[in-house]
């Protein structure tokens, strides 16, 4: 059997859904059991989920921050695929504001990277959000897409979600809790799918990035 190997490098930078995964605070702890074993006689292996539809590596949907949103069964695929800029945005503080905004060159998704070393194992509760008006600035740009390496565009403790009320009012779409650690800032291309759950504020996703050569 021939085997196949892109030529373009990949980075995987979604976390790994498991027992222990840090969750928002009161939100639904990650779990995994088995419904069905080998081990008991049974042909296959079945098991089952139990998780938030936040947990890890997700995008919101609309439905989220805005009672009359679409959901995750509705999101347009397109806005999740295709070329993207990853900024180094260690060092910004409480909040990612313009100023510290490189030049975007066109650019219509944009991935920043907050954390030296992704927190894997416990939950921070002082990450980085992001400004509003810095979605603002990055829709005049043209942007359509954001991701951050956080839990969360706006800070834990926002009772106005203001950084997700600014992406609504640009109609743009969010990843939360990227892993970049590894990926150099650049241009790459994106693939990032929500599940097509119906109903659902977000979904989790397998994120990857592709070398463009």
């Amino acid at each position: 059997m021939s085997s196949f190997r892109s030529e373009r490098r990949i980075w995987d930078i979604t976390q790994r859904l498991r027992a222990g995964l840090p969750v928002w605070p009161g939100d639904t702890s990650f779990e995994h059991h088995g419904t069905w074993s080998m081990a008991d006689g049974s042909p296959v292996n079945v098991s089952k989920l139990s998780l938030s539809t936040h947990s890890g590596t997700h995008a919101d949907a609309p439905l989220h921050y805005d009672q009359a949103g679409s959901d995750s069964a509705a999101a347009e695929l397109d806005i999740y695929v295709g070329e993207c800029l990853v900024v180094d945005a260690r060092g910004s503080g409480a909040a990612i504001e313009v100023g510290d905004l490189p030049h975007l060159n066109s650019a219509d998704r944009v991935l920043f990277r907050t954390y030296e070393t992704f927190p894997h194992d416990a939950w921070d509760s002082a990450f980085t959000a992001i400004a509003p008006e810095t979605i603002s600035w990055l829709a005049v740009q043209g942007v359509k897409l954001v991701g951050i390496d956080t839990p969360s565009l706006d800070p834990q403790d926002s009772k106005t979600m203001d950084a997700h009320q600014a992406v609504l009012a640009a109609d743009m779409r969010i990843l939360e809790g990227l892993v970049l650690d590894d990926v150099p800032p650049g241009r790459y291309e994106l693939i990032a799918l929500p599940l097509p759950i119906v109903g659902a504020d977000a979904s989790p996703v397998r994120a990857i990035l592709r070398e463009i050569v």
